[in-house]
């Protein structure tokens, strides 16, 4: 990774400040994209502890687009190229909240700030190949579906129901990524971590926090395998996969559905303004 840029949405917690440390540790260069607050700061005191270039922090709101443009235009102004993407910011409030452009906060900062970010960012990608774009998924897609009516809100809110559809649309985005971006020498890949016991989970009662802390794996073997998939060499040529907890594994037949791939990334690019 010596002098790779990597840049990392969600890399102050949890498995995005594990990964972005031992990126760092492996001679990346890591850019944080995350809120400007004491939390990323404290996260960059972490990370910089060990990294060989010092990490920085360009901040965001995920839950407002113009400030997903706004960073990815500071980014392409700051540097001229980017190795790796890795879009692994999520939320899960467990009551019905809303970002600033009306969208259901978990469609709108799981998937539509990605995929807004992402295609922002493809030009520089393409400049620096060989490149990833890695998406941080859930096996919990597999029980998702898409409803594309919710996205401006649900009737009756189910967070679960809202999670499971985000972590879908991950997986149907970045496997569309990949056929769209196939002969750049760009690679999309998508991954579920694992059951990771991280501060996703705020939103819930305590009582149910402390359960999933002593049931859920630790942040550091959740981070594996967005690092092997940042860092592995023979993976440069490997796309439109998904990987469980570093093993290739088959999503779920809705996760392959191209008609619905084509579909999402028609309406996503209409909702944030690409198309």
């Amino acid at each position: 990774m010596d002098n790779k840029l990597v840049l990392i949405t969600g890399g102050n917690s949890g498995i995005g400040i594990v990964a972005a440390t031992e990126l760092a540790q492996m001679g990346a260069e890591v850019v944080l994209a995350c809120r400007d607050t004491d939390k990323t700061a404290e996260a960059l005191k972490v990370i910089n502890r060990s990294a060989k270039i010092p990490a920085v922090n360009i901040p965001v709101e995920l839950g407002n687009l113009q400030s997903v443009r706004d960073m990815a235009a500071i980014f392409i102004d700051r540097y001229d190229r980017l190795e790796v993407l890795i879009n692994n910011a999520g939320v899960f409030p467990t009551k019905q909240r809303m970002t600033d452009d009306g969208f259901e906060m978990q469609i709108g900062v799981n998937h539509l700030s990605h995929f807004l970010l992402t295609n922002l960012l493809l030009p520089m990608l393409k400049v620096s190949t060989p490149s990833r774009v890695i998406t941080v998924s859930s096996a919990l897609h597999k029980k998702g579906t898409i409803d594309f009516d919710s996205f401006r809100g649900m009737k009756k809110y189910s967070g679960s129901v809202a999670y499971n559809q985000s972590k879908l649309a991950n997986v149907l985005f970045a496997l569309e990524l990949s056929q769209r971006l196939e002969g750049t020498g760009v690679t999309s890949n998508v991954l579920h971590p694992g059951a990771v016991a991280t501060d996703i989970v705020r939103d819930l009662p305590w009582l149910i926090r402390k359960i999933i802390g002593l049931m859920f794996i630790a942040p550091e073997k959740g981070a594996e395998t967005t690092v092997m998939l940042a860092s592995d060499e023979t993976l440069n040529e490997s796309s439109g996969l998904y990987y469980d907890q570093c093993l290739l594994d088959d999503p779920s037949p809705m996760g392959n559905d191209e008609a619905l791939r084509q579909k999402l990334w028609d309406v996503s690019a209409e909702l944030v303004g690409l198309a």
